[in-house]
C-alpha cells in the first residue's frame, strides 16, 4: 500500500500513512479481526448494534443525538431498530473485555504498563423515571463551585502511553449503583482487569509490575492494601490537608516498661515544620513545566481507625506503608502559578528511578480526560435520552468498541485536515481525525453484519388512545445505609 520510496498511494478513495507495507498490513489485519472478534460479543440484535457503532464513527462531525447515525449509508436499518437494540440487545461483556486486553497495548520505555482509572459521569437531572442513578460530584458547571447532579457514573481503566498525547487504551468499563462501596467495586475491577491483561500474557513472571494511576477521589492506600497479592504499583495523588505517620523510630529500653509505639511522629503535609529530611530528592527539567522538583519520604503512612472503610475489618488493622512524594514545578502552562503535588506510591525503598516515574506516570493520567472530551463532544457518548440503565450500558460499550476502532485504525489513516488546522505529523494523529478517514478505511474493511431483511412495522398504540401506565419514579442515592463507627455496627450486631 506504500511504494519503496515511502510515498502514499491512494487507491479507492484509501489513505494510508508513511509506514512499511508491513506494518500497514498488520494493522490492518488486528482492524479487521478485532470487528470480527466485536460482532461474536454481540449475542442479541447483533447486526443492529454492530452497525450502529459503525455509524458513530462514519456522522461527518459530532454526533448529537442517537437517531442521527441512523440517518447514514452505513446503517442499514431504521431508527425503530436502533431502539429496539439498545432495549433488548444484548452485549457478553466478559467475551467482549478479552479481546480488549488482547491488543498490542502502548508500554513506557521499560517495559511496563501504566493503567489509570477513574470516574465520568453521565447527568441525567431531568429523568425522575430513571432507576439507580446516583448524586455526581462535578465540576466547572458553577463558578468557582462544585455540584452534586444525578446521573450514572462509569468508572473506566486504560492503558496510557508515554509522552505528550491524547490517546489511551480503555480496556473495562462499570457502572457504579446505588449498592455497594465505591472503593470494593473499584479494587474487584482493577483485579479483573490485572488477571485478564496476566492470562493474554501482556505481563509474565520477571516483568516490572504495572503501574495503576488514581485521582484524589480514591483511597489509594486501601486500594493498594486490597491488591497486595497482585504484581501491580499503586500511585495516588492525596489532598494537602492530610496528616500521615512516620515509620516508628527504633526500639529503646525503658525502664517504665510498656507497649512499643506502633507509629511514628506525625507528619503533617500542611506544616513544614513536621517534615523530616527527604530520603530522595530529584530534580528534572520539563518542556512545559521548567523544572520539576521531587522530595520523597520512605515507609510514611496513614493511621488507619476502625471507622468507615475500615469498619467491617476484623482483627488488627494493616500498617500500609509507602513513598511520599512532594511534587513542585516552576510553572503551569501559559506561565500559571502552581501549588506543591501530594503523590503516594505502595512503592518502599524507592530509589530516584522508582520516584521519577511515579510522578511522570500520574501526570500521564490525564491524558484519559481527552478521551472523555471525546466520548461526550464528538462520539455523543451521553447524548442518547436512555431510561433503563441496561441500556445505557450497552451504548457505553459500543462507544468503546468505535473507538477502539480508532486506535487500531491509527496507523491506516492520513490526515484530513481543515484549513485552518496544522498539518500533523505521521503518527501525530489525533482521534478526532482519524476519525474522518475512517469511512473510506470502512469499504475495505470486512462487514460481518447481515442486510436487513424487510418486514412491516407493527400496530403501535390503536389511534384515539393513550398510554394509561404511568412511569414510576426513583429515588436518587445510595439506598444501603452503612454504620459509621464500631460501636454502631457492633449494637447493630448485637
Amino acid at each position: 500500500m506504500c511504494s519503496d520510496q515511502g510515498a502514499p498511494i491512494k487507491t479507492k478513495a484509501v489513505w494510508v500513512s508513511l509506514l512499511p507495507e508491513a506494518a500497514v498490513g498488520e494493522a490492518f489485519a488486528e482492524a479487521s479481526r478485532f470487528r470480527d472478534e466485536l460482532y461474536a460479543c454481540l449475542t442479541g440484535r447483533r447486526d443492529e448494534l454492530f452497525e450502529l457503532a459503525d455509524a458513530v464513527l462514519c456522522v461527518p462531525g459530532a454526533v448529537h443525538s442517537a437517531v442521527e447515525p441512523t440517518l447514514l449509508p452505513e446503517h442499514r436499518r431504521g431508527h425503530g431498530a436502533m431502539y429496539d437494540g439498545l432495549n433488548q440487545g444484548r452485549i457478553d461483556t466478559d467475551r467482549l473485555r478479552s479481546p480488549l486486553a488482547g491488543l498490542p497495548l502502548p508500554r513506557f520505555p521499560d517495559g511496563r504498563l501504566v493503567l489509570a482509572v477513574d470516574v465520568s459521569p453521565w447527568l441525567r437531572s431531568d429523568a425522575p423515571c430513571s432507576p439507580e442513578r446516583l448524586f455526581c460530584h462535578v465540576y466547572g458547571r458553577a463558578k468557582t463551585a462544585s455540584q452534586f447532579i444525578p446521573g450514572r457514573p462509569y468508572s473506566f481503566v486504560a492503558v496510557l502511553e508515554m509522552g505528550a498525547t491524547s490517546w489511551t487504551q480503555l480496556l473495562d468499563e462499570v457502572r457504579l449503583g446505588p449498592i455497594g462501596d465505591a472503593t470494593a467495586l473499584t479494587a474487584d475491577q482493577l483485579r479483573d482487569v490485572v488477571e485478564r491483561l496476566i492470562a493474554a500474557g501482556q505481563w509474565q513472571p520477571g516483568d516490572p509490575d504495572t503501574v495503576i494511576v488514581t485521582d484524589a477521589g480514591y483511597d489509594v492506600t486501601r486500594l493498594a492494601w486490597i491488591l497486595k497479592d497482585l504484581p501491580v504499583e499503586l500511585v495516588g495523588r492525596i489532598r494537602g490537608d492530610r496528616v500521615m505517620r512516620l515509620p516508628k523510630p527504633p526500639r529503646v529500653y525503658d525502664p517504665k516498661g510498656g507497649r512499643p509505639p506502633k507509629h511514628g511522629p506525625e507528619f503533617r503535609f500542611a506544616r513544614p515544620e513536621t517534615w523530616p529530611e527527604p530520603v530522595t530528592t530529584t530534580r528534572t527539567a520539563t518542556t512545559n513545566y521548567g523544572k520539576a522538583v521531587t522530595q520523597a519520604w520512605d515507609r510514611v503512612h496513614p493511621r488507619l481507625t476502625h471507622r468507615a472503610a475500615w469498619l467491617d475489618h476484623e482483627g488488627a488493622l494493616p500498617l500500609i506503608e509507602g513513598t511520599l512524594i512532594r511534587l513542585e514545578v516552576e510553572h503551569l502552562s501559559k506561565d500559571r502559578a502552581a501549588s506543591a503535588m501530594w503523590l503516594w506510591s505502595s512503592k518502599i525503598d524507592a530509589g530516584h528511578a522508582d520516584v521519577d516515574r511515579a510522578w511522570q506516570a500520574f501526570l500521564r493520567r490525564f491524558d484519559l480526560e481527552h478521551t472523555f472530551r471525546l466520548f461526550k463532544q464528538t462520539l455523543g457518548w451521553t447524548r442518547p435520552r436512555l431510561r433503563e440503565p441496561e441500556a445505557a450500558d450497552r451504548w457505553t460499550w459500543l462507544i468503546i468498541a468505535a473507538y477502539t476502532q480508532l486506535r487500531l485504525a491509527r496507523p491506516l489513516a492520513r490526515d484530513l485536515r481543515h484549513l485552518s488546522e496544522k498539518p500533523a505529523a505521521p503518527g501525530r494523529l489525533t482521534p478526532a481525525r482519524v476519525r474522518r478517514t475512517l469511512r473510506n478505511l470502512r469499504q475495505r474493511m470486512p462487514c460481518p453484519a447481515q442486510a436487513p431483511k424487510p418486514h412491516r412495522p407493527g400496530p403501535g398504540r390503536p389511534p384515539g388512545t393513550r398510554n394509561r401506565h404511568r412511569a414510576p419514579h426513583y429515588g436518587v442515592g445510595k439506598t444501603v445505609r452503612r454504620e459509621k463507627t464500631l460501636i454502631a455496627l457492633q449494637r447493630l450486631k448485637g
